[in-house]
């Protein structure tokens, strides 16, 4: 009996090695389903395949963060390949920057939804598709984050290696936005402040804490205030509104958005970076 393709199976051959739909899905016919034997048939057609790549690793690429036209919204998008070489080149950041121009119009507002928009009559998924056949190389539509605020950053760092988004509560001067993106940039926080660590992780820090202290021998009462201030620690250190400001050691940076504005805030933030 013949197995059954599927458009899932037609697609999941077609992710892994690039080749056209109808061509996939004659080879999963002839091969009765069997993935292996199917990437064969086509190369064995003299199919430019990317044949079994998908089990390879997409640390290069590019990242790519855009703000709207008024900077109300911003969008971050990773495009990974396999080698430095594909990612430095000019046809491919100019594929990236597309996607990314697409995130911004769509209204795509996961992933999943970006790889589903059309973009020049076909896929984010189909183009990126197309990429692989064409380069040789595994690529991947690897990450996509997006914001909105009253006024939105986007910054992105070094050699499109690293991209970061951050809202604020208000509009703010092009050089406070960069500065506070940088910040991110440079010292990775994990939450805006305390509030936005999840219960979670505050439990295990402290757990970590406790059994610290209690290998030094200390338990009790001294052994919660001195694993509170731990914690308080762990805020300061990976919490962006309390870290030092790169800038200037000497403030916070809560400090530098007070010393822009009383009532300025930072409301969310993304960062996305290479490997």
């Amino acid at each position: 009996m013949a197995a059954t393709i599927t458009a899932a199976d037609v697609n999941k051959l077609r992710q892994q090695t690039g080749a056209g739909m109808m061509d996939c899905r004659k080879a999963l016919v002839e091969s009765d389903g069997d993935f292996e034997q199917a990437v064969d048939y086509l190369r064995k057609k003299g199919q430019k395949v990317a044949a079994l790549r998908s089990d390879r690793e997409t640390k290069e690429g590019v990242i790519i963060a855009k703000t709207n036209a008024d900077g109300t919204s911003g969008v971050v998008v990773a495009l990974g390949c396999e080698t430095d070489f594909v990612a430095k080149n000019e046809d491919f950041v100019k594929f990236a920057q597309s996607i990314v121009d697409l995130a911004l119009s769509s209204g795509a507002n996961t992933l999943e939804e970006l790889g589903a928009a059309t973009l020049d009559g076909a896929t984010v998924n189909d183009k990126v598709n197309d990429q692989v056949a064409k380069i040789g190389e595994k690529i991947t539509l690897a990450k996509f984050e997006k914001i909105s605020a009253a006024s939105v950053t986007a910054y992105i760092h070094g050699n499109f290696r690293m991209g970061v988004l951050v809202g604020f509560s208000a509009p703010v001067a092009e050089e406070v936005g960069k500065d506070i993106a940088m910040q991110i940039a440079a010292m990775n926080p994990i939450a805006v402040d305390a509030d936005g660590v999840s219960p979670e992780l505050i439990a295990r820090e402290k757990a970590i804490a406790i059994e610290q202290i209690a290998a030094e021998g200390k338990t009790g009462d001294m052994a919660e205030k001195i694993a509170i201030g731990k914690v308080n620690k762990f805020f300061k250190e990976n919490t962006l509104l309390p870290q030092a400001f790169v800038k200037d050691n000497n403030k916070t940076v809560a400090d530098y958005l007070k010393s822009v504005s009383a009532d300025l805030k930072v409301t969310g933030f993304t960062r996305i970076a290479l490997g």
